[in-house]
C-alpha cells in the first residue's frame, strides 16, 4: 500500500468493527417468570466451581445411598466475593446433585459421579425477596420453580451458614477470604460440639 497512514486508519477501523461485532455474554443473573418463579439457571457448569461433597447430610442418621453435590457460582459474583468477603446482590448458587457409583470401568474402590439427580438453587436478590435470600429446587425437566417456604432451607441457612446465607465453612478456597475480611462466623463450624 502506498499510503501508510491510510492503511493504518483502515486497519484500526477494521479491528474496531470486529471487536464491536464480537458477542459478549451477559453476566449470569437470576431470571424470573411473570409470577416470580425462578427460571432454571443455564450454563452453570461454566461458572466457578466452589466445592463438592459426598453423602453430606444435616441429619445424624446415615443415609443409604450417597450422592455428590457440586457447588457453582457465576464468575462475577465470585470476583466480588474475593474483593469483600460478601456476596453481591443477584448472586446465584447452584448445588448440582449427582448419583455416585463405586464400581465401573477400571474403578475398584472409591466413588465417582454419574447421573444428574436434581439441583438446588440459592439466590440473593433484594428486589424480589424481602429477606434477600430464597431457595429453589429443580428436577431434570423443571424449567421454573417457586421459592421454598422460609421454614426449610432459609431457616437452616440463617442459623448455620458461616457467611451470610452461604456455607462457606465447606468451601475451602473461600473460607480464608471471608476470614481476611472479617465476614466469617467461626461459631458456625462447631455446631453440637463438632471439631
Amino acid at each position: 500500500m502506498k499510503n501508510p497512514l491510510l492503511f493504518s486508519i483502515v486497519l484500526v477501523v477494521a479491528v474496531g468493527l470486529l471487536l464491536a461485532a464480537a458477542p459478549t455474554s451477559p453476566p449470569a443473573l437470576p431470571q424470573y417468570t411473570t409470577d416470580n418463579q425462578l427460571l432454571r439457571p443455564e450454563n452453570y457448569r461454566e461458572w466457578v466451581f466452589l466445592s463438592a461433597g459426598l453423602g453430606m447430610s444435616y441429619s445424624p442418621k446415615i443415609g443409604g445411598h450417597e450422592m455428590f453435590t457440586n457447588v457453582f457460582v457465576p464468575q462475577w459474583a465470585y470476583a466480588e466475593f474475593q474483593k469483600s468477603g460478601k456476596w453481591p446482590n443477584k448472586s446465584i448458587f447452584v448445588v448440582e446433585e449427582r448419583d455416585s457409583q463405586t464400581k465401573g470401568s477400571i474403578n475398584k474402590v472409591g466413588h465417582f459421579q454419574t447421573d444428574f439427580m436434581g439441583m438446588g438453587v440459592e439466590v440473593k436478590d433484594k428486589s424480589h425477596f424481602p429477606e434477600e435470600w430464597a431457595y429453589f429446587s429443580f428436577g431434570e425437566d423443571t424449567r421454573s420453580a417457586k421459592a421454598h417456604p422460609k421454614e426449610g432451607c432459609f431457616a437452616c441457612h440463617e442459623a448455620h451458614a458461616a457467611v451470610e446465607h452461604s456455607f462457606v465453612q465447606f468451601y475451602p478456597t473461600l473460607k480464608p477470604v471471608a476470614k481476611k475480611f472479617g465476614t466469617y462466623n467461626a461459631e458456625r463450624e462447631n455446631v453440637d460440639g463438632a471439631k
